[in-house]
């Protein structure tokens, strides 16, 4: 019955009214708002406010020919009114309930008022820090982001769209652009398809499997060809191959741009030329439904009808999904417009969970600083940047996001009984005079330093490329001068991405490390430093010892010459007959001369304040065939973790797979499976997980592959590690 709905409003439909569909705008004037609402645009970006929305769906409904409602678009990336810790934070945590409490929060705060579609989940895998928008995405793995994609698009969505508390989904960047040339945002990318299906599709699919409504063409061309006129990747993979029934929406003014990357002369050939390739709506761009200077668009020879009715049947099915059809208004009266003591709880225990211990003790006799002690710890200095500042939301927030107060309120709470002692020390980007100093002379008062700097919300996001990943301004200099007062020293270290800590991280004592934890940030913050909370978070995305090491990241694939010692720069090739270690047993290999091997702190690493047991790992049998593979059957493998210490804390366990002799060269293993676990003091927690074939293929240039032969698995919670080894045979 609906289906014939909207199949009957298509017939009714004038070739004009068709275009007007397939484009979202955003317009500031409200006059103007009214006016292009009236000549039938499908789409707005929304007012805000709950009334504004009313009045535009009102103006859709009541005031065109066929009224059809509107689709409302916004960024709800990870928050509208309370702000969850950034995408990146979510991957940290390991647990993808964490992104689905984000999602059902911002999907119930924005339905609210009149939102019903978001730009988000960012499912972009990326190995290059230097790239801004790494914050929006769920780190290097694409096993992880994938389960974090399907959980958040299950979140947004809920059990129905036409729900009061759903809004539709957008998986973006599709496809690629987390592989942009140097790490710079709207750069070219160039991937092999073995690596596009191994690498970069995955989190899609996942979010398709998931039901996401629509999905984000990217900015990036692909192996030279923009993806908003890439038919390939919309038309054959995206909609034909992964059964994507949903719309592809373009990016802001990327269907445009096709002029400016040479492969249309005109805008309304770039239109035409995205529409043809399967962009279902266009972002931004001159008015689709008016007469425009170049009216080639108006007559219906210019574009393929039967695509054109396509794209205007998977908008009007989203719609009707999102029942806006029946209703399209929101009750004004029940708009949400700030946290609730609820969302404040839930955002606190998500941020709770996606902090890093980076590091507790061994640079000096202090030992491990962390949790601190406040019957032995009376003096503190809290310094640095992030002292006294309220910059802990992220980047892609709105200006109506809810802030957060400052760790200098939070922790003045939580440590009441201590005497505190609060100095600038530096700033983000530029510092005054007298600060640092000021900030030397504290310390040789105190008891212990916490020094709390890092990477303001501004610096990462869309855009926001930086070509050094360290600290920004004299924040280096504060550290070096405050550990050379030989007064323990506790970092707090925040930012939108991996950053390269090579100058301090030796000298140190303990780093607390989080990427921007949203509007409950310093209180979770204040939490985990008291020992209230136990930190289980562990690292998304490779920290790299240098910028010259990127792309450096954990599923790399295996080479000829794997190097196992470190380079020198002074020995050469040459020097045989050198005394002592000069690495030339090992000189020929890959590795850098100037650099340890390895990179800072590696994909899964994370401590805690208690210890578990080495984690045990049994596979139910040593050999499984691929027939039983592919028609249905797993193997299992049994995971046992066991809280050795004085706290009740949580575990991550880390599944990888290794193949060590393929038709195509492996990554030197890969993540399969994960689980956070809780455990409490001298309990043993356990699971199973559960391998198939979609876990053990991989892809070759032209098709996937499953193969015979012998997979290692390897269970880690980030310290200790145990091996057992599967027979996968033909039949």
């Amino acid at each position: 019955m609906k289906d014939d709905r909207i199949r009957g409003i298509l017939a009714r439909m004038t070739w004009a009214e068709k275009l007007a569909q397939l484009q979202i705008v955003w317009i500031p004037d409200t006059v103007a708002q009214h006016d292009r609402v009236r000549r039938g645009i499908g789409a707005m970006f929304w007012p805000p406010s709950a009334e504004a929305t009313n009045e535009l769906q009102r103006i859709a409904v009541e005031e065109t020919r066929l009224g059809i409602p509107l689709l409302i678009g916004l960024d709800v990336v990870h928050g509208q009114f309370t702000i969850f810790p950034t995408p990146l934070a979510q991957a940290s945590s390991f647990d993808p309930a964490v992104a689905a409490l984000d999602g059902r929060t911002s999907a119930t705060e924005a339905r609210s008022n009149g939102v019903n579609w978001t730009f988000s989940p960012m499912v972009d895998i990326s190995v290059d820090p230097r790239w801004g928008r790494v914050v929006e995405g769920f780190g290097e793995s694409p096993f992880l982001a994938s389960a974090f994609a399907a959980a958040k698009v299950a979140a947004y969505q809920g059990s129905s769209l036409a729900a009061t508390d759903s809004i539709a989904a957008c998986l973006k960047h599709f496809i690629a652009y987390g592989a942009a040339e140097a790490g710079r945002d709207y750069n070219s990318t160039d991937v092999s398809n073995r690596r596009l299906r191994d690498v970069y599709l995955p989190p899609f699919a996942a979010g398709v499997r998931a039901g996401a409504a629509s999905v984000m063409a990217s900015f990036n061309s692909l192996n030279g060809v923009p993806m908003h006129a890439n038919s390939w990747m919309l038309s054959e993979v995206l909609k034909d191959e992964l059964g994507f029934a949903g719309v592809v929406v373009g990016d802001a003014e990327g269907a445009s741009q096709l002029t400016v990357h040479g492969v249309a002369e005109t805008e309304a050939e770039a239109l035409a030329l995205s529409i043809t390739a399967g962009v279902d709506i266009v972002m931004g761009g001159p008015p689709m439904g008016d007469a425009v200077d170049d009216s080639s668009l108006h007559d219906p020879s210019a574009l393929d009808v039967a695509r054109v009715d396509d794209a205007v049947l998977r908008i009007l099915a989203v719609k009707e999904s999102l029942g806006l059809f029946d209703d399209p208004y929101v009750d004004a009266s029940k708009a949400v417009s700030a946290p609730t003591e609820q969302s404040r709880a839930d955002a606190r225990a998500s941020a709770e969970r996606s902090v890093i211990l980076l590091k507790n003790g061994g640079s000096a006799d202090a030992g491990e600083l962390l949790p601190l002690d406040p019957e032995s710890t009376k003096r503190i200095l809290l310094t640095g940047p992030y002292a006294r500042s309220t910059d802990h939301l992220g980047a892609w927030v709105q200006r109506f996001g809810v802030g957060s107060r400052s760790l200098e309120e939070t922790l003045r709470e939580r440590f009441g009984q201590a005497t505190w002692t609060v100095e600038d020390g530096a700033g983000f980007l530029a510092s005054e005079p007298g600060q640092l100093s000021a900030a030397v002379d504290a310390a040789r008062e105190s008891d212990l330093v916490i020094l709390a700097v890092g990477e303001p919300s501004h610096l990462s996001g869309e855009a926001s490329s930086r070509s050094e990943i360290s600290l920004p301004g004299e924040q280096d200099a504060l550290i070096e001068a405050i550990v050379d007062t030989g007064v323990p020293v506790v970092v707090v270290l925040l930012a939108g991405r991996p950053l390269v800590v090579e100058r301090w991280i030796d000298r140190v004592d303990s780093v607390l490390f989080a990427f921007h934890l949203g509007t409950e940030g310093p209180d979770a913050l204040a939490r985990v430093l008291a020992g209230d909370v136990s930190p289980a978070g562990r690292v998304p995305m490779t920290f790299p010892r240098s910028v010259g090491q990127i792309p450096i990241y954990s599923e790399h694939e295996r080479t000829g010459r794997p190097a196992s010692t470190s380079g020198s720069l002074s020995a050469t090739k040459h020097d045989v007959g050198l005394e002592g270690p000069n690495n030339l047993d090992d000189s020929f290999t890959s590795k850098y001369l100037d650099l340890p091997l390895g990179p800072r702190f590696p994909f899964g690493h994370g401590l805690g304040y208690t210890t578990f047991d080495g984690p045990g790992l049994q596979a139910t049998r040593t050999s499984i065939s691929l027939a039983e593979l592919a028609a249905g059957g797993s193997l299992e493998l049994s995971a046992q973790t066991r809280n050795a210490g004085p706290r009740s804390a949580d575990n991550v366990l880390m599944l990888f797979l290794s193949d060590p002799v393929a038709s195509v060269a492996q990554p030197v293993r890969r993540l399969c499976g994960f689980a956070r676990l809780h455990v409490s003091t001298g309990d043993t927690a356990s699971i199973t997980f559960r391998i198939g074939a979609d876990e053990i293929g991989f892809w070759d240039d032209q098709r996937r592959r499953r193969e015979p032969g012998l997979l290692r698995f390897t269970l880690t919670d980030g310290i200790d590690e145990s091996d057992v080894s599967v027979h996968v045979t033909a039949s």
